[in-house]
């Protein structure tokens, strides 16, 4: 008689949760407003009001957004202010910082649709190897957000958990 195999991780209830499904899908651009300074140095204001309505904005259409400034400078918090104001309009989000803190910011934008309340009770994996790097605030703000209502929460691949939490059991 041939032995039958059984997936026990399918028959366990362990519910996947990837972080990659909700990093930022759009394009992910950066505005540098080192390109709009004097000599390298100082943002004018007249003639930085000025080049601004002069960008194509249709570039950033849909996009997420980092304004940044890579130059050694002083930017006034208004300039940032006005930037984003025109992107506000045409790209999907803005955020100051870079390429990193940019993905950051849309991956726990996009983190807060999740409802901690759908995995009561459950036993949850949180995936931890994938395709695109997720940072790390994101296992935290899942954890948090899991942690009241789940059962067990995990990380790793359900075949091979690191254990994070387990619910007491009720006397």
């Amino acid at each position: 008689m041939a032995d039958i195999l059984v997936n026990k991780v399918a028959e366990s209830g362990i519910i996947s949760f990837d972080l990659e499904e909700y990093y930022p899908k759009e394009a992910i651009k950066i505005f540098d407003l080192k390109d709009f300074l004097f000599m390298g140095l100082i943002l004018k204001e007249k003639d930085f009001r000025a080049a601004l309505p002069e960008v194509d904005w249709a570039q950033y259409q849909d996009a997420n957004v980092a304004i940044t400034c890579t130059a050694d400078a002083i930017i006034p918090m208004w300039a940032y202010m006005l930037v984003a104001s025109f992107l506000q309009p045409v790209a999907k989000n803005v955020v100051f910082g870079d390429e990193k803190k940019l993905v950051s910011a849309v991956l726990l934008k996009n983190l807060a649709s999740v409802k901690g309340e759908d995995y009561t009770d459950q036993r949850v994996v949180v995936k931890g190897c994938g395709e695109v790097p997720v940072p790390e605030e994101a296992y935290v703000e899942i954890t948090n957000k899991l942690r009241p209502f789940a059962k067990s929460i995990m990380y790793g691949e359900p075949c091979s958990t690191v254990p994070i939490y387990k619910k007491p059991r009720q006397a």
